[in-house]
């Protein structure tokens, strides 16, 4: 880490090949004036600082005017003045508290706890260590006097003799050991039948014949239909419910990702790390704003779709991908159940207009008969 104290010795100044390389962010007017001035000497453009800072470009230029409203939250606005000054080889300390003094905390301060004052608890603390320990002798004591009165003095047995049947010794028949032989089958009224399907009765039930070839190419072709990647956490997952969410934004790798509101407040903000994921709850009008949008993966109804589009991304748009991914996954299965009735429907029906087909044809009946 460079030392950025702006007070070189006054001998090296005044030799006459003294350049200063690093220009010192204390002799700035403004700590944007300072970070901007060391990188125009370094010959960095701000998209060279925000690849190597992994910044967004805005967040940068924002430093450089002294924008402090355009910035995140306080602490990551802390964490971007550590990385440019880390970047262009300043004191990192030195700007960070250059920062906290033109950009002060805002945020109420800590007040002193309200409660007992620790002179009560003094003076009430032997009467409650004597409670607690009388209460403590009542109980061990307890304890004892139950104990006590349980105990009874050893007595004889009351059995005068041996039993006869312990003085038998051995038994007659038995003198050798005894075989077992091998286990046995289960005779035939104990074993349990197997189950009986009624032959037609799911053709009947649900107008589908399971063993109709149609039917069994439908189901093949829904089940090698092509599948996505999976979500899988493989870190913590904030948001919303897996219930109540069609959206999954996941880290690749560590970036900065901030959801803002309609009216600009943040609702999500945290540096990723990869692994960790989002969800998003349905129907919540928000901006999903990132570093860098190819360091997230989406995923609409648990199946990847792809990684973020730009680096602020509307969640209305994701929500409507995935309402629409879901309601064509719908119609798919609905379609294809009512394709393969329709095919039983009318195998069923040849046979009936063959026979009609053969019937002879009989005399036309008289109409003013009828009439």
């Amino acid at each position: 880490m460079a030392l950025d104290a702006g007070n070189a010795p006054e001998e090296f100044k005044a030799h006459p090949d003294w350049k200063d390389v690093t220009p010192s962010i204390a002799e700035s007017a403004t700590l944007g004036d300072g970070l901007r001035r060391a990188r125009e000497q370094s010959g960095k453009s701000l998209a060279d600082l925000a690849a190597e800072t992994k910044v967004h470009t805005r967040f940068l230029i924002a430093l450089e005017q002294n924008d402090w409203s355009s910035l995140p939250s306080r602490v990551f606005a802390i964490g971007y003045v550590r990385g440019y000054a880390t970047a262009l080889g300043l004191d990192e300390q030195l700007a960070v508290e250059r920062f906290k003094r033109e950009s002060p905390d805002t945020s109420a301060p800590l007040k002193a706890p309200i409660g007992v004052a620790f002179e009560d608890v003094k003076r009430y603390s032997p009467r409650i260590i004597a409670g607690i320990a009388v209460l403590a002798v009542a109980v061990v004591g307890w304890n004892i006097f139950q104990r006590v009165n349980l105990m009874r003095a050893p007595q004889p047995s009351d059995i005068a003799t041996v039993p006869e049947s312990w003085s038998l010794g051995a038994v007659p028949g038995q003198d050798g050991l005894i075989d077992l032989s091998a286990p046995r089958a289960a005779p035939p009224d104990q074993t349990t039948p197997a189950l009986y399907i009624t032959p037609g009765l799911e053709a009947e039930l649900t107008g589908i014949d399971p063993n109709d070839p149609a039917v069994i190419a439908a189901t093949a072709a829904a089940n090698n239909a092509p599948v996505q990647k999976a979500f899988n956490p493989r870190g913590a997952v904030y948001g919303a419910p897996a219930t109540a969410s069609q959206v999954v934004i996941q880290a690749k790798k560590a970036g900065a990702m901030v959801v803002r509101l309609a009216d600009g407040q943040a609702l999500f903000a945290r540096q990723m790390a990869a692994g960790e994921a989002w969800r998003a709850p349905m129907g919540l009008s928000a901006v999903i704003d990132v570093s860098d949008p190819a360091a997230f993966d989406v995923y609409l109804n648990g199946e990847h779709g792809g990684v973020l589009p730009a680096v602020l991304t509307p969640l209305t748009q994701l929500n409507r991908r995935a309402e629409d991914a879901a309601r064509q996954v719908a119609d798919e299965q609905a379609r294809r159940q009512l394709q393969a009735q329709a095919d039983r429907a009318a195998q069923v029906q040849a046979p009936g207009q063959g026979q009609q087909g053969t019937a002879p044809v009989g005399p036309a009946p008289d109409v003013a008969a009828i009439n």
